[in-house]
């Protein structure tokens, strides 16, 4: 098989991951796909430095997060963050019941480190991984993640109240 159909293979694959962590980092459809063709484009462009010491999952998950993460790097500089934080309160207000879009809510509230660090964790990674993903201690990611339970409930509380 040749590069660009094992590539195309390997995304289609795993287009979840993709598509996931491209809607909690942008909430309008539009921004998810600009997103989603950046983040396959960096993919392509690392495919060949590939070299399967990990699994191809974790890898796709470390470079889409990059990508993703200096994507809103750069936008940040141009845009006002009050902006972002509202669309997803404007979201808040016309949530279902349905739990899983509260916690994209909840979790989008984040910043995009602490967002990270979550998908990652609820992807079922260990510490030990999402350290060396996010070239960050292990220990780090333990108390960030506490620090980070501290404000989904904090923010779910806000949430639920507001729409209750």
């Amino acid at each position: 098989m040749n590069r660009k159909k094992e590539f195309l293979k390997v995304i289609e694959a795993h287009q979840g991951i993709v598509n996931s962590l491209c809607s909690l980092y942008y909430v309008q459809q539009e921004d998810r796909k600009d997103a989603r063709q950046d983040v396959i484009v960096q993919l392509w462009k690392a495919w060949a430095s590939f070299r399967g010491e990990s699994k191809v999952s974790t890898w796709i998950y470390k470079v889409s997060l990059n990508t993703l993460l200096a994507k809103r790097r750069n936008e940040q500089r141009r845009i006002q963050p009050e902006r972002l934080e509202s669309e997803w309160f404007v979201l808040s207000k016309t949530r279902s019941d349905d739990d899983v879009l509260l916690l994209q809510q909840v979790i989008g509230l984040l910043n995009d480190d602490d967002k990270a660090l979550v998908v990652l964790y609820l992807e079922g990674y260990k510490n030990i991984e999402i350290a060396d993903m996010l070239e960050i201690s292990s220990s780090n990611v333990g108390s960030r993640l506490n620090r980070i339970k501290t404000k989904l409930k904090k923010h779910y509380k806000t949430l639920t109240d507001y729409a209750g």
